[in-house]
């Protein structure tokens, strides 16, 4: 190597295609850290992969870049289930609502009917 020759980053190879990926995987990040629906002070990681392959004659090596993030869970969400029979005596499984069905609140909505699941038989 001529001493005019300048040294670059392994990022900047591959037309850039490397640092792209770290910047789309950072982007991902961003967006997990202002969502409402995570918790704010999780760690959040980019690990980079880098495989060099060199051939038989040690000559020519295959670069491969894998970027790959770790993104802070969404907070649980919870209700509580309650095991009915519906108008037919089938067993059924009623969302629990926080008033009765029907039952104005007061901003004048009112309350939707709980949601359903038929129980299957078995045996």
């Amino acid at each position: 190597m001529s001493e005019t020759t300048q040294r670059d980053s392994i990022m900047r190879m591959a037309r850039g295609a490397f640092e792209e990926r770290v910047d789309y995987e950072m982007d991902k990040v961003i967006q997990n850290i202002i969502d409402p629906n995570t918790k704010a002070t999780a760690k959040r990681k980019i690990t980079l992969t880098i495989e060099l392959t060199p051939d038989d004659e040690r000559r020519q090596i295959q670069v491969s870049v894998t970027a790959k993030s770790t993104l802070a869970p969404t907070h649980p969400v919870a209700t509580s289930l309650y095991v009915t029979g519906d108008e037919n005596g089938e067993m059924v499984v009623a969302e629990m609502v926080p008033q009765v069905p029907g039952q104005l609140n007061l901003d004048g909505s009112q309350q939707e009917p709980p949601k359903l699941l038929k129980l299957v038989k078995h045996g």
